[in-house]
């Protein structure tokens, strides 16, 4: 495809369409359908715990297309009403564990800036450039380079960024933002539904159940959100040559997972047109590939793809790619 911007906000504007009754359908749909895999694991764990544990990928993939019917809140794209939007959004964070006013923030300011490396540090996966992290303190890289530990980054993050860091009102987002009500009123939340369902089938069968659901909706969640901005080839570019249309094209990923995956994720994996044009109900995004056939050929990974991605760590300026730290240290050594 041509580089030159095509103005494919415009053209994809008549997909822009968010239906009441389609939107109904999908929260009631999801619900019903984690919660149906929720209980059976309990079922299940009664019996055995072990056997309790088979259906935890089922559940955990569910709680991550409810996180995406809340995303299409924060981006206005699901109901026509934005009250409505706001509300359902806030209410999905209880289950979801995501204050939805301060993620929706974070958010916003990850698409305006995605792949501009004067702008980031929002909502996005941590990445310095070759240049920093050569001018780096031993302390700094050794401390990024645990950060970029496939078992941080897959493993204890996801579970602190969801269990811990969303419940303290604090950062840039939350203090500046003024968040700080929306993080405490979703921990009550939290509060209220959690201890509900611990008084009917006990606080140890609980954590039992619902813990390895959670584990398997973040570390899944990071996952997928990784993979759709850090692979090869990606796009980064600083402000003055930066342009909007040309960074959601080249700098996020179309992860072409097996269909029923993509249908759990909320078709999250169609990313690059999700970033052109992120009013797009989740729902309508494979209309836009059947539509646009040039689109299933941009940034295009494949599951089995995916994984050479997780090494990735620096971004090359000079020569516009991303590097692991192997490479790095080869280019060092020359």
């Amino acid at each position: 495809m041509n580089a030159v911007p095509r103005k494919w906000t415009e053209r994809l504007a008549h997909h822009v369409r968010p239906s009441n009754s389609r939107a109904v359908w999908e929260l009631l749909l999801t619900l019903s359908l984690f919660g149906a895999a929720w209980f059976a694991s309990y079922m299940l764990h009664l019996y055995n715990v072990w056997l309790g544990l088979l259906l935890a990928p089922l559940a955990g993939l569910l709680l991550i297309r409810l996180f995406i019917v809340q995303h299409d809140c924060a981006h206005q794209a699901l109901f026509v009403s934005p009250a409505v939007n706001d509300w359902v959004g806030r209410v999905l964070g209880v289950f979801t564990l995501t204050p939805h006013d301060m993620w929706r923030h974070s958010h916003i300011l990850h698409h305006a800036g995605s792949g501009n490396l004067d702008r980031r540090g929002f909502g996005d996966v941590d990445t310095l450039t070759v240049a920093e992290y050569r001018a780096a303190s031993f302390t700094a890289r050794l401390k990024y380079r645990m950060y970029r530990h496939p078992l941080v980054l897959f493993g204890i993050g996801p579970m602190y960024l969801f269990l811990l860091q969303h419940r303290v009102p604090a950062g840039f987002i939350t203090i500046r933002g003024g968040h700080w009500l929306d993080v405490m009123t979703t921990n009550a939340g939290i509060i209220v539904v959690f201890s509900l369902m611990m008084m009917l089938v006990g606080w140890q069968t609980f954590i039992i159940v619902h813990l390895p659901i959670v584990a398997v909706a973040a570390t899944v969640g990071v996952w997928l959100f990784f993979v759709q901005h850090q692979f090869s080839p990606t796009f980064w570019e600083r402000a003055p040559r930066w342009e909007r249309e040309h960074a959601a094209l080249h700098g996020s990923s179309y992860y072409d997972m097996p269909q029923p995956l993509m249908w759990l994720t909320g078709n999250i994996g169609i990313h690059h047109v999700h970033h052109l044009s992120a009013k797009i109900p989740f729902y309508r995004l494979p209309e836009v590939l059947r539509e646009f056939s040039e689109f299933r050929n941009i940034g295009r990974l494949t599951l089995m793809q995916s994984l050479a991605c997780i090494p990735l760590a620096l971004w090359d300026e000079e020569n516009a790619r991303m590097l692991t730290f192997r490479e790095f240290s080869a280019l060092e050594a020359r």
